[in-house]
Formats: structure tokens, sequence, C-alpha cells
């Protein structure tokens, strides 16, 4: 359905200009966005507390330009509704519904918000309950759930096919796994996978990352507390993640990073399926599969004395090496464009597509970050293209990327007749960005933004039209 005709079926239609007339007096605000999330409705409330000048229409612009902050493009993309959400409109708080709009075929054609409540004093009961709620969810559920599955490795090359087969017979064999490779690989993603492809599949998968965890927390973090271990520590006890992750898959990454005292207390889980909480003295039975992932040379690290040896053996039954992407060129044309459109989907942006010069840089870069570098070139590339297509200096090209710039990065928009044009557009992109970032700041005010920017209320619009309209 075009925004024209749900434009008209919201406002001609007798059943939904019923609908909405209802619902203007019954709230204090409401919202109407079709499927390309752009503004087709807005009550007078919901104006007056967006301090909206009387005569400017927002009827046709994206939503984003009105309310930065906004969850309406998830209930579209979703068509989920999300009840009772807090929101900050104009710097007042305010309790607002979202609901999808759906046509005759049950198509997600848009969706209404719809503000119930803006005095937050009467629902502070609630609120309270709320947060007490969520505090002990975010205490006692520690779980990073499996999301990823084998299929989900991009690519058909002869080091990913084979990385494949070794993963899904590593599934089933259900025995420790060392997942090597450089930064960026992917490890988690295939460590999920496995798990996926596991008899433990139903079990939870628990996911730690070593080297994010200050030493003096990992042993409480990972196996546990008893109550009263030490000073502050919780009167109930913690939970461990080994303990989370009976029978299912826990997941080490940067196991190099593990501390010297804690790798005896892993030996002990992988050899006699035992566990002991921080300050207890009671081992507990646990039934785990653990796959532990490195960046690092574990040998060479034996060596040194930085990692044990008894440890190292134990975990390296069955080694698995994630191929770095240059490794793989083959597969970075699919890889890029399947992360593309990840990307646009997350981000609302509006569809583009590689060019050839670009897919050419992509394929001749050395990659020192993987795929996780790729998927940031990607992200800053969509932020800086300003046709249709992304260009190969849209990635942030530097001379120490390759050494030099091949002739065939050289852009055809960098043509000296088109310097003029380029210049003019450049401005207007960033004014647009300097715009959304000053109303995101004021939480959606415009006429603080444009104060705060030095320009008139009027101008602030102005320039946003344009580059609209670019």
């Amino acid at each position: 359905m075009s925004p024209q005709n749900l434009l008209q079926l919201l406002s001609c239609d007798a059943h939904y200009a019923t609908l909405l007339d209802q619902l203007a007096k019954a709230c204090q605000g409401a919202i109407a966005i079709d499927a390309a999330l752009n503004i087709v409705w807005i009550s007078q409330a919901y104006r007056a507390m967006l301090q909206l000048d009387d005569d400017f229409d927002p009827t046709g612009l994206p939503l984003e330009q009105i309310l930065p902050t906004s969850q309406l493009p998830r209930v579209v993309q979703t068509g989920k509704p999300m009840f009772l959400d807090l929101m900050q409109i104009s710097g007042r708080w305010c309790v607002v519904n979202r609901l999808p709009l759906r046509d005759q075929e049950d198509n997600v054609v848009g969706a209404l918000g719809l503000i119930f409540h803006d005095d937050l004093e009467q629902l502070q009961p609630l609120f309270d309950k709320f947060a007490r709620l969520r505090r002990r969810f975010e205490k006692e559920n520690l779980l990073r759930t499996s999301r990823y599955a084998l299929d989900d490795m991009v690519g058909e090359s002869p080091q990913v096919l084979q990385l494949k087969r070794q993963a899904l017979r590593a599934a089933q064999l259900d025995t420790t796994l060392l997942l090597l490779g450089e930064t960026g690989t992917g490890k988690e993603l295939l460590a999920q996978g496995i798990h996926q492809a596991s008899p433990r599949r139903d079990a939870p998968f628990v996911g730690i990352n070593m080297a994010a965890l200050p030493e003096p927390l990992a042993e409480a973090e990972l196996f546990g507390t008893a109550a009263g271990a030490y000073t502050g520590a919780d009167k109930k006890g913690r939970v461990g993640k080994v303990q989370l992750a009976d029978g299912g898959t826990l997941f080490l990454d940067e196991i190099a990073e593990m501390p010297l005292a804690m790798q005896a207390k892993l030996l002990r889980v992988l050899q006699e399926r035992e566990a002991e909480a921080l300050g207890s003295n009671r081992l507990i039975s646990v039934d785990v599969r653990v796959i532990a992932a490195t960046s690092q040379n574990l040998a060479e690290l034996v060596q040194q004395g930085e990692f044990r040896a008894d440890l190292y053996y134990r975990l390296n039954v069955l080694p698995i090496d994630l191929p770095p992407l240059r490794q793989r060129t083959g597969d970075i044309p699919v890889l890029a464009q399947h992360l593309l459109q990840q990307i646009q989907k997350q981000t609302h942006l509006p569809p583009l597509a590689l060019s050839q010069q670009a897919i050419h840089w992509l394929e001749g870069y050395h990659w020192p970050g993987n795929v996780r570098e790729l998927r940031n070139r990607l992200e800053r590339a969509c932020v800086m293209a300003e046709g249709e297509q992304i260009y190969a200096d849209d990635f942030g090209i530097q001379l120490t990327d390759q050494g030099h710039v091949p002739v065939a990065i050289i852009s055809t928009r960098n043509h000296p007749s088109t310097q003029t044009n380029r210049l003019q557009q450049q401005r207007q992109q960033n004014d647009y960005v300097l715009i959304q970032r000053a109303i995101e700041q004021h939480h959606g005010n415009r006429t603080a933004a444009a104060k705060s920017l030095g320009i008139s209320r009027a101008t602030l619009y102005n320039r946003l039209k344009k580059a609209q309209a670019e």
C-alpha cells in the first residue's frame, strides 16, 4: 500500500476516521506512519507537544526528522506492538503504546503511536516495581542466547566449506573444542553454530569474554560466589556462568586472557565435571561442553609460562582454524552484500548498491580486522555514500591501507565538472548531520536545537527539507 493510499484510508474511510477521532480525544497525542516510515497523520495534541509551528505541516516527512528517537520503525519492521514504553518528547517523559497498521491481507502498512499518559508521578509505583523486576532479571539472567547457526557463516570458498564440514562433525562429538583465528574471523558465530548443530541445542549457550573481565571479578563471574563469600557479596550467593551453562555449552572467548589461578579450576571442570564457587568448600557437578577461542598462540604462551600446559592439552583436543578474510577473497562480494543488507535493515537507511569499483577495492584490501573490519567499513560507507551506489572512497581509504590507491579506485564522482555540485551536496549533508545531532541533544525540541545552532526555526526546517530533497 502506498503512502498516499494509506493517508486516504486514514482520513477518508469512515471507520478509520472515526477511530482516529476517538483516539485523538482519548489520549494526549497520536501519530501514524506508513511502511516507508513517513508521517501520514498527526493529532493536534501531538503537534502541540512537539511544539510545531501552526503553519508547518509534517505530513509526508520522514518520521526521524520529527522524532529521531521513536521506536515506531521497529513496529513496522517486526509487525509487533509495543505496550507501556517510556519516551521523552520535548523534555517530557511520556508513556506510549505503539501498534502496527495492517491491510486486509494482514500486511503491515504502517504503525500508530499513542501517548496515553504524561503525568508520571501517578505511575511512580508501577515504575518502581518495574525497576525492581528489571534489576532482578539483570542479576539472575546472565545467559547469552545462541542466535546463529552454521548456515549463517556466509561463503562458498573451499576454506569456508571445509570449515563448515569440520564444525558439523565436531558438533556431534560433544568434546572440548579450541577455535583458533585472528580477531574478527567469526569465532563466536562458529561457536554458536556448533552449539545449534549439537545434541545440546535445546540447552543454554553461555558466552563470556575473558579479555573483558577485570581479573578480581573473573572468578566470581565464571564460577559464582557462595553466600557471604566476601564483604559486599550477595547474601544469597551468585550463580556462575559454568553453572548456568549446565547441560549446554560454555563459550570462553579470549581464553589466553584467563588468569593462571583460574586455569586450575577450569581444568577441574573439564576433567572432573565439577565446579567450586568462590568462598565455598562444596563441589557442584556440572555437565557442560566447553568451546574455547583465542587469537593468540597458546603453545608459545605455555613455553613462556603464561598458560598452563595441562589446560592447553585438555583444550587442544579438537582445534579448528578459522581462515582470515584475505585467504578467502572469493567470498568477499557475497559477504559484503549480506552485511550491507543487515546494516540497512538495522539502521533503516535507504538501499545502496556496491559499485564494481568498490568491489574491486574490497577484494584487493588485506583486511587485518577480517569480517569485523569489513562490516565497519560498510557501515561507514553507508553514511558517506552520496548517491545510490557505494564507491571505494566511501570506505575511508588511507594510503597506509594498501600502500597505494589503485587506478580503479579513482571515482568518476571526482571529475572536475562535478566538483561544485559535490561541494554543495556535501555542505547540505553536513548541515543535515549537525541539525539532527542538535535535535537529538535537545530531545526532539527543534526550537531549542535551532537556538543552539544560532539559526532560526524556519532556517532549520528549510535546511532539513533541502537535505531531504537531495
